[in-house]
């Protein structure tokens, strides 16, 4: 027996608002709803980076480029010349071939974390977390997310049967990505390692691990943070000190009171595009971490938002994904894709907004850096794909190119 939806019940008097709400809804069941949702939301944060990015990093490239305003800008439209067409193959590959090489990026990901404790690595504001490689400098952590992805995610499904077994679920996943952590730890990245660490408890959670687990493990993280903390007069100060940043505002505190002032100064609509005050020398960080508040002051709260809610949409697109697949690798490795990005930007917000201690994270697709650009994009064309490869979705997709294709002939024969 089903039950009659009230919303459209024969005698309810119908409001503007009701007929808003069952199109909205209908809109969200259609087959392809996740599909353009994670390709529209990633365009257009995309599209949103770059503008910030070309705002951000203004008076930081006029100032050590030689005068040229726009040398940052046109390095990170490098990236994603090189990025979206990674994407694109991404979005097409079959899942055989991702579970493939799922054991071969984990070993090349902490190989290349090794490298960084050698004479290769390169120390960047204390971190020894990136990797000099001819004329380029990479950080192998950024790589190290998506490899961890696919990897626990390719084992899990192998074990897909079996994960109520304590065991099956905490080998050889959980000590595969502490070990990852650990390198990461090793060279002072204490925000990288709280992100593996998010996708590590998110893909916990997803397998359904027991809850004495996750105590066990946050336990653990919050001894081996402050001891990482303690390592480091600057960075016990940042800790201890963010919640008011005005407090020390001449030391510690500079960067998140900074920030705190430019999202205040934005206002609801913000002073436009260009026109921040806080990149002018007083914002460490502006067009990197701390891009989100050059965004906040120049966008305003709209502007802001904005960017949340499309973070929130891919979020909401990939959880869609997740729930309506009978494939259980693609399952794992969504959610996992959702939790890294999704909380790495909730960590850069929080930053931002002082709710958080400045621990060196960048908002993805917004800031600048294509170590991070790259394997974002690259997930997010993942994403993309498993929506594209729906049962309903696929159907949808085909019957369009059907239908495209007798409008072409019927036209030539025309």
């Amino acid at each position: 027996m089903t039950t009659a939806d009230p919303l459209e019940a024969p005698g309810r008097r119908r409001t503007p608002v009701h007929g808003w709400f069952l199109a909205a809804r209908h809109a969200l069941d259609r087959p392809l709803t996740a599909y353009y949702l994670l390709l529209g939301s990633s365009a257009l944060l995309l599209t949103i980076g770059l503008i910030m990015v070309l705002s951000a990093s203004s008076v930081y490239s006029y100032e050590h480029n030689g005068g040229d305003s726009y040398a940052v800008v046109k390095r990170q439209l490098l990236w994603v010349v090189v990025g979206v067409p990674c994407a694109w193959i991404a979005s097409r590959l079959p899942h055989r071939v991702l579970r493939r090489f799922a054991w071969l990026g984990l070993i090349v990901s902490i190989v290349l974390l090794a490298l960084t404790q050698t004479g290769l690595g390169v120390e960047v504001n204390g971190n020894t977390n990136w990797l000099g490689v001819g004329p380029f400098v990479i950080q192998p952590a950024e790589i190290a997310k998506l490899a961890i992805v696919l990897w626990a995610a390719h084992v899990y499904a192998l074990k897909d049967k079996r994960l109520d077994n304590f065991h099956e679920v905490v080998t050889p996943v959980v000590p595969g990505l502490l070990a990852v952590i650990a390198l990461v730890v090793a060279g002072h990245d204490l925000g990288t390692a709280l992100v593996l660490f998010a996708i590590l408890l998110g893909m916990l959670w997803v397998v359904g691990a027991p809850g004495r687990l996750f105590a066990f493990m946050l336990s653990v993280v919050a001894v081996a943070a402050l001891g990482l903390a303690s390592t480091s007069a600057e960075r016990l100060e940042r800790i201890t000190n963010f919640a008011d940043p005005f407090k020390d505002f001449a030391g510690a505190g500079w960067q998140p009171a900074h920030g705190l002032w430019a999202l205040s100064t934005g206002g609801v609509f913000g002073q436009g595009i260009g026109a921040s005050q806080q990149k002018w020398g007083s914002l460490p960080e502006a067009h990197t971490d701390f891009i989100f508040a050059v965004l906040g002051e120049e966008l305003g709260l709209v502007g802001s938002l904005l960017v949340v809610g499309l973070f929130l949409t891919i979020a909401f697109a990939g959880i869609r994904v997740a729930t309506h697949t009978d494939d259980p690798f693609v399952r794992y490795a969504t959610f996992g894709i959702v939790v890294w990005l999704l909380g790495q930007m909730m960590i850069n917000v929080g930053m931002v907004l002082a709710l958080l201690p400045v621990i060196g994270i960048p908002l993805p697709l917004v800031s600048y850096g294509g170590s991070a650009l790259l394997p974002s994009l690259v997930a997010l064309g993942l994403l993309i794909g498993f929506a594209r490869r729906e049962p309903e979705a696929a159907r949808a997709l085909a019957q369009r190119r059907k239908a495209r294709s007798a409008g072409l002939s019927a036209g030539r024969v025309s």
